[in-house]
Protein backbone atom coordinates (compact mmCIF):
# COMPACT_ATOMS: atom_id res chain seq x y z
CA UNK A 1 0.00 0.00 0.00
CA UNK A 2 1.80 3.00 -1.18
CA UNK A 3 -0.40 5.91 0.45
CA UNK A 4 -1.30 9.54 0.17
CA UNK A 5 1.78 12.48 0.02
CA UNK A 6 1.83 13.57 2.82
CA UNK A 7 -0.35 17.13 3.19
CA UNK A 8 2.12 19.53 1.84
CA UNK A 9 2.72 17.68 -1.51
CA UNK A 10 -0.72 16.56 -1.74
CA UNK A 11 -2.00 18.04 -5.40
CA UNK A 12 -5.44 16.17 -4.52
CA UNK A 13 -8.37 17.14 -2.65
CA UNK A 14 -11.59 15.81 -2.66
CA UNK A 15 -15.39 16.37 -1.39
CA UNK A 16 -14.60 20.06 0.08
CA UNK A 17 -15.18 21.75 -3.47
CA UNK A 18 -17.77 24.38 -1.39
CA UNK A 19 -15.42 25.59 1.30
CA UNK A 20 -12.44 25.57 -1.38
CA UNK A 21 -15.04 28.02 -3.17
CA UNK A 22 -15.41 30.39 -0.49
CA UNK A 23 -11.78 30.87 0.05
CA UNK A 24 -11.12 31.17 -3.25
CA UNK A 25 -14.08 33.65 -3.14
CA UNK A 26 -12.09 35.27 -0.69
CA UNK A 27 -8.69 35.83 -2.44
CA UNK A 28 -10.46 37.54 -5.43
CA UNK A 29 -12.62 39.77 -3.21
CA UNK A 30 -9.29 41.34 -1.80
CA UNK A 31 -10.82 41.25 2.07
CA UNK A 32 -8.86 38.06 3.03
CA UNK A 33 -9.60 37.51 6.86
CA UNK A 34 -6.24 37.00 8.33
CA UNK A 35 -6.77 33.98 10.65
CA UNK A 36 -8.74 30.99 9.16
CA UNK A 37 -9.56 28.17 11.94
CA UNK A 38 -10.08 24.59 9.38
CA UNK A 39 -11.89 22.08 12.06
CA UNK A 40 -13.07 18.81 11.48
CA UNK A 41 -12.46 15.16 12.49
CA UNK A 42 -9.43 13.52 11.76
CA UNK A 43 -8.15 12.15 8.52
CA UNK A 44 -10.39 14.27 6.29
CA UNK A 45 -8.50 16.57 4.77
CA UNK A 46 -8.66 20.00 6.44
CA UNK A 47 -3.82 19.83 6.36
CA UNK A 48 -4.36 19.28 2.49
CA UNK A 49 -6.20 21.95 2.35
CA UNK A 50 -4.34 24.33 4.43
CA UNK A 51 -1.20 23.40 2.32
CA UNK A 52 -3.49 24.10 -1.02
CA UNK A 53 -4.85 27.00 0.34
CA UNK A 54 -0.72 28.51 0.96
CA UNK A 55 0.55 27.46 -2.14
CA UNK A 56 -2.20 29.82 -3.88
CA UNK A 57 -1.38 32.58 -1.78
CA UNK A 58 2.11 32.19 -2.31
CA UNK A 59 1.79 31.69 -5.98
CA UNK A 60 -0.54 34.81 -6.49
CA UNK A 61 -2.29 35.84 -8.97
CA UNK A 62 -6.44 35.12 -9.04
CA UNK A 63 -7.86 31.41 -8.76
CA UNK A 64 -10.42 30.22 -10.60
CA UNK A 65 -12.81 28.56 -8.55
CA UNK A 66 -10.85 26.25 -6.98
CA UNK A 67 -7.23 26.32 -5.23
CA UNK A 68 -5.27 24.21 -7.64
CA UNK A 69 -1.84 24.22 -8.78
CA UNK A 70 0.06 22.12 -11.28
CA UNK A 71 2.28 19.85 -8.95
CA UNK A 72 4.81 21.14 -11.80
CA UNK A 73 4.26 25.02 -10.31
CA UNK A 74 7.90 26.25 -8.71
CA UNK A 75 5.71 27.19 -5.75
CA UNK A 76 3.94 23.62 -5.34
CA UNK A 77 7.62 22.42 -5.67
CA UNK A 78 8.94 24.30 -2.92
CA UNK A 79 6.36 23.93 -0.45
CA UNK A 80 6.40 20.48 -0.76
CA UNK A 81 10.13 20.07 0.20
CA UNK A 82 9.61 22.59 3.14
CA UNK A 83 11.71 25.68 1.58
CA UNK A 84 10.02 28.23 0.55
CA UNK A 85 10.77 31.12 2.75
CA UNK A 86 7.40 32.45 3.09
CA UNK A 87 5.78 29.75 4.72
CA UNK A 88 6.21 28.33 8.29
CA UNK A 89 4.96 25.46 9.45
CA UNK A 90 4.75 24.66 13.40
CA UNK A 91 3.54 21.18 14.52
CA UNK A 92 4.51 19.36 17.45
CA UNK A 93 8.08 18.24 17.17
CA UNK A 94 9.87 15.26 17.94
CA UNK A 95 11.71 14.24 21.44
CA UNK A 96 14.94 13.36 21.05
CA UNK A 97 15.14 12.48 24.69
CA UNK A 98 12.35 10.56 25.28
CA UNK A 99 12.12 9.09 21.36
CA UNK A 100 8.58 10.03 21.16
CA UNK A 101 6.36 12.93 20.00
CA UNK A 102 5.74 15.89 22.06
CA UNK A 103 2.55 16.19 24.07
CA UNK A 104 1.77 19.12 22.15
CA UNK A 105 2.88 22.32 20.75
CA UNK A 106 5.96 24.12 22.75
CA UNK A 107 5.53 28.17 23.72
CA UNK A 108 9.27 28.23 22.17
CA UNK A 109 7.65 26.65 18.75
CA UNK A 110 5.21 29.00 18.88
CA UNK A 111 6.95 31.86 19.79
CA UNK A 112 8.78 31.87 16.14
CA UNK A 113 5.51 32.80 14.81
CA UNK A 114 5.21 36.64 15.55
CA UNK A 115 8.44 37.56 14.01
CA UNK A 116 7.78 35.45 10.99
CA UNK A 117 4.74 37.06 9.97
CA UNK A 118 6.01 40.66 10.68
CA UNK A 119 8.53 39.96 8.28
CA UNK A 120 7.78 41.58 4.67
CA UNK A 121 7.17 38.93 2.47
CA UNK A 122 10.43 37.53 1.08
CA UNK A 123 9.08 37.43 -2.73
CA UNK A 124 6.79 40.23 -2.67
CA UNK A 125 3.43 38.31 -1.64
CA UNK A 126 2.17 36.78 1.68
CA UNK A 127 3.66 35.38 4.75
CA UNK A 128 1.71 32.56 4.97
CA UNK A 129 1.60 29.99 8.61
CA UNK A 130 0.29 26.75 8.62
CA UNK A 131 -0.39 25.11 12.58
CA UNK A 132 -0.92 21.75 12.03
CA UNK A 133 -2.60 20.36 15.29
CA UNK A 134 -3.84 23.72 16.40
CA UNK A 135 -5.66 21.55 19.34
CA UNK A 136 -2.08 20.78 21.02
CA UNK A 137 -1.11 24.50 21.82
CA UNK A 138 -0.78 24.69 25.18
CA UNK A 139 -1.75 27.80 27.35
CA UNK A 140 1.35 29.43 27.40
CA UNK A 141 1.62 28.61 23.27
CA UNK A 142 -1.67 29.56 22.45
CA UNK A 143 -0.77 32.91 24.30
CA UNK A 144 1.92 33.55 22.50
CA UNK A 145 -0.27 33.89 19.46
CA UNK A 146 -2.70 36.30 20.51
CA UNK A 147 -1.07 39.85 20.00
CA UNK A 148 -0.30 38.72 16.34
CA UNK A 149 -3.86 37.89 16.20
CA UNK A 150 -4.94 41.00 17.68
CA UNK A 151 -3.00 43.39 15.44
CA UNK A 152 -2.18 41.31 12.30
CA UNK A 153 0.38 42.16 10.11
CA UNK A 154 -0.45 43.15 6.77
CA UNK A 155 -0.16 40.33 3.72
CA UNK A 156 -0.26 38.03 6.64
CA UNK A 157 -2.26 34.66 6.89
CA UNK A 158 -2.30 32.46 10.15
CA UNK A 159 -4.11 28.76 8.94
CA UNK A 160 -5.31 26.50 11.81
CA UNK A 161 -5.84 23.07 11.27
CA UNK A 162 -7.91 21.78 14.02
CA UNK A 163 -9.50 18.26 14.85
CA UNK A 164 -10.53 19.06 18.55
CA UNK A 165 -11.91 22.85 18.78
CA UNK A 166 -12.90 22.64 22.02
CA UNK A 167 -9.61 22.12 23.39
CA UNK A 168 -8.33 25.46 21.83
CA UNK A 169 -8.91 28.38 24.27
CA UNK A 170 -11.65 30.79 23.42
CA UNK A 171 -9.52 33.60 23.03
CA UNK A 172 -7.88 31.83 20.46
CA UNK A 173 -10.74 30.89 18.25
CA UNK A 174 -12.49 34.08 18.78
CA UNK A 175 -10.26 35.92 16.84
CA UNK A 176 -10.15 33.29 13.60
CA UNK A 177 -12.84 32.96 10.87
CA UNK A 178 -14.07 29.24 11.09
CA UNK A 179 -14.54 26.43 8.41
CA UNK A 180 -16.02 23.75 9.56
CA UNK A 181 -14.85 20.80 6.98
CA UNK A 182 -18.02 17.84 6.92
CA UNK A 183 -16.74 14.02 6.92
CA UNK A 184 -15.96 12.45 3.63
CA UNK A 185 -19.05 10.78 1.89
CA UNK A 186 -18.49 6.98 1.46
CA UNK A 187 -17.96 7.26 -2.24
CA UNK A 188 -15.17 9.75 -1.76
CA UNK A 189 -13.54 7.68 0.39
CA UNK A 190 -13.39 4.61 -1.49
CA UNK A 191 -12.56 6.67 -4.74
CA UNK A 192 -9.13 8.06 -2.70
CA UNK A 193 -8.72 4.36 -1.11
CA UNK A 194 -8.74 2.77 -4.34
CA UNK A 195 -6.10 5.18 -5.65
CA UNK A 196 -3.37 5.46 -2.71
CA UNK A 197 -4.29 1.48 -1.74
CA UNK A 198 -4.39 0.30 -5.50
CA UNK A 199 -3.27 -3.56 -4.33
CA UNK A 200 -7.43 -3.93 -2.15
CA UNK A 201 -9.06 -6.88 -3.59
CA UNK A 202 -11.87 -5.77 -5.54
CA UNK A 203 -14.71 -4.49 -3.33
CA UNK A 204 -12.72 -3.95 -0.25
CA UNK A 205 -12.56 -0.14 -0.86
CA UNK A 206 -15.98 0.00 -0.90
CA UNK A 207 -16.46 -2.03 2.68
CA UNK A 208 -13.46 -0.30 4.27
CA UNK A 209 -15.38 2.75 3.13
CA UNK A 210 -17.97 1.97 5.40
CA UNK A 211 -16.35 1.47 8.45
CA UNK A 212 -14.20 4.71 7.99
CA UNK A 213 -16.99 7.40 9.14
CA UNK A 214 -15.84 9.74 6.71
CA UNK A 215 -11.97 9.58 6.72
CA UNK A 216 -9.11 8.48 4.51
CA UNK A 217 -6.75 8.58 7.37
CA UNK A 218 -8.77 6.11 9.01
CA UNK A 219 -9.77 4.32 5.94
CA UNK A 220 -5.71 3.75 5.35
CA UNK A 221 -5.05 3.23 8.61
CA UNK A 222 -7.85 0.09 8.32
CA UNK A 223 -6.81 -1.17 5.83
CA UNK A 224 -3.14 -1.22 6.67
CA UNK A 225 -4.42 -2.96 10.05
CA UNK A 226 -6.25 -5.92 7.75
CA UNK A 227 -9.32 -4.75 8.83
CA UNK A 228 -11.42 -6.21 6.21
CA UNK A 229 -10.55 -9.83 8.14
CA UNK A 230 -11.75 -8.37 11.25
CA UNK A 231 -14.70 -6.67 9.95
CA UNK A 232 -16.15 -10.13 8.66
CA UNK A 233 -15.63 -11.45 12.39
CA UNK A 234 -17.61 -8.78 13.66
CA UNK A 235 -20.45 -9.50 11.45
CA UNK A 236 -20.57 -13.26 12.78
CA UNK A 237 -20.74 -12.42 15.83
CA UNK A 238 -23.00 -9.79 15.68
CA UNK A 239 -25.09 -11.77 13.33
CA UNK A 240 -26.27 -14.30 16.43
CA UNK A 241 -25.65 -12.46 19.66
CA UNK A 242 -27.60 -15.15 21.43
CA UNK A 243 -24.87 -17.80 20.37
CA UNK A 244 -21.99 -15.40 22.20
CA UNK A 245 -21.77 -18.28 24.71
CA UNK A 246 -18.40 -18.69 26.92
CA UNK A 247 -17.18 -21.14 24.63
CA UNK A 248 -17.95 -19.01 21.53
CA UNK A 249 -16.13 -15.81 22.90
CA UNK A 250 -13.16 -17.63 23.94
CA UNK A 251 -13.52 -18.85 19.97
CA UNK A 252 -13.05 -15.48 18.83
CA UNK A 253 -10.58 -14.17 21.10
CA UNK A 254 -8.07 -17.10 19.87
CA UNK A 255 -8.40 -16.24 16.19
CA UNK A 256 -7.71 -12.50 17.51
CA UNK A 257 -4.39 -14.06 19.72
CA UNK A 258 -2.62 -11.32 21.93
CA UNK A 259 -1.76 -9.37 18.60
CA UNK A 260 -2.18 -5.58 19.70
CA UNK A 261 -3.60 -4.58 16.48
CA UNK A 262 -5.78 -7.73 15.94
CA UNK A 263 -7.29 -6.16 19.44
CA UNK A 264 -7.78 -2.72 18.85
CA UNK A 265 -8.92 -3.30 15.14
CA UNK A 266 -11.53 -5.91 16.50
CA UNK A 267 -12.52 -3.64 19.45
CA UNK A 268 -13.16 -0.81 17.03
CA UNK A 269 -15.26 -2.33 14.39
CA UNK A 270 -17.43 -3.85 17.06
CA UNK A 271 -17.87 -0.63 19.03
CA UNK A 272 -18.30 1.11 15.52
CA UNK A 273 -21.15 -1.75 14.23
CA UNK A 274 -23.41 -1.33 17.28
CA UNK A 275 -22.75 2.56 17.11
CA UNK A 276 -24.04 2.70 13.43
CA UNK A 277 -26.78 0.64 14.54
CA UNK A 278 -28.35 2.63 17.42
CA UNK A 279 -27.78 5.77 15.04
CA UNK A 280 -29.48 4.46 12.15
CA UNK A 281 -32.33 3.18 14.41
CA UNK A 282 -32.65 6.66 16.88
CA UNK A 283 -32.79 8.25 12.83
CA UNK A 284 -36.32 5.46 12.02
CA UNK A 285 -33.18 3.88 8.83
CA UNK A 286 -31.95 0.74 10.59
CA UNK A 287 -31.72 -1.96 8.06
CA UNK A 288 -32.69 -5.55 8.49
CA UNK A 289 -29.46 -6.60 9.71
CA UNK A 290 -29.12 -3.73 12.06
CA UNK A 291 -33.00 -4.02 13.56
CA UNK A 292 -32.08 -7.80 14.14
CA UNK A 293 -28.80 -6.99 15.94
CA UNK A 294 -31.06 -4.15 18.54
CA UNK A 295 -33.58 -6.61 19.04
CA UNK A 296 -36.12 -5.46 21.71
CA UNK A 297 -33.27 -4.13 24.30
CA UNK A 298 -34.21 -0.13 24.43
CA UNK A 299 -31.18 2.14 22.52
CA UNK A 300 -30.21 3.55 25.70
CA UNK A 301 -28.83 0.01 26.68
CA UNK A 302 -27.24 -0.62 23.76
CA UNK A 303 -25.56 3.15 23.98
CA UNK A 304 -24.47 1.94 27.77
CA UNK A 305 -22.83 -1.30 26.38
CA UNK A 306 -21.01 0.85 23.80
CA UNK A 307 -19.61 3.32 25.98
CA UNK A 308 -18.54 -0.20 28.35
CA UNK A 309 -16.73 -1.56 25.36
CA UNK A 310 -14.44 1.36 24.60
CA UNK A 311 -13.55 1.88 28.37
CA UNK A 312 -13.21 -2.05 28.53
CA UNK A 313 -10.59 -1.24 25.26
CA UNK A 314 -8.64 1.77 26.78
CA UNK A 315 -8.51 0.21 30.07
CA UNK A 316 -7.17 -3.01 28.41
CA UNK A 317 -4.83 -1.25 26.58
CA UNK A 318 -3.69 1.19 29.26
CA UNK A 319 -2.81 -0.88 32.02
CA UNK A 320 -1.19 -3.85 29.57
CA UNK A 321 -3.99 -6.36 30.75
CA UNK A 322 -4.85 -9.33 29.05
CA UNK A 323 -6.29 -8.87 25.56
CA UNK A 324 -8.04 -12.47 24.99
CA UNK A 325 -9.47 -12.13 28.28
CA UNK A 326 -10.89 -8.29 27.37
CA UNK A 327 -12.30 -9.77 24.36
CA UNK A 328 -14.33 -12.86 26.49
CA UNK A 329 -15.40 -9.89 28.70
CA UNK A 330 -16.41 -7.76 26.03
CA UNK A 331 -18.53 -10.33 24.09
CA UNK A 332 -20.61 -11.44 27.25
CA UNK A 333 -21.28 -8.01 27.64
CA UNK A 334 -23.37 -8.19 24.87
CA UNK A 335 -24.97 -11.39 25.04
CA UNK A 336 -25.97 -10.52 28.56
CA UNK A 337 -26.88 -6.86 27.93
CA UNK A 338 -25.36 -6.08 31.10
CA UNK A 339 -22.01 -4.04 31.89
CA UNK A 340 -19.94 -5.70 34.50
CA UNK A 341 -19.82 -3.34 38.00
CA UNK A 342 -17.24 -0.44 37.04
CA UNK A 343 -18.01 -0.27 33.02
Amino acid sequence: MSGPPSPRANPLLLGHESVESMLAESMRSGRLHHAWLIAGPEGIGKATLAFRFARRLLAGGTPGEDLALPDTHPTFRRVAAASHADLLTVEREWDEKRKRMRAGIVVDTARRIPPFLQLTPAEGGWRVVVIDGAEHLNRASANALLKILEEPPPRAVLLLVCSAVGAMLPTIRSRCRRLDLAPLPEATVATLLRRYAPDLAEGDAERIAMLADGSIGRALDLAGRGAIGYAGLVDEVLADIAALDVARAHEVADKLGRDDDAFATFMELLAAAIAAAVREAARGRADPEQARLLGARPLSAWIDLWHALRRLQDETEGAYLDKRQAVVSGLRMLATGVAPPGR
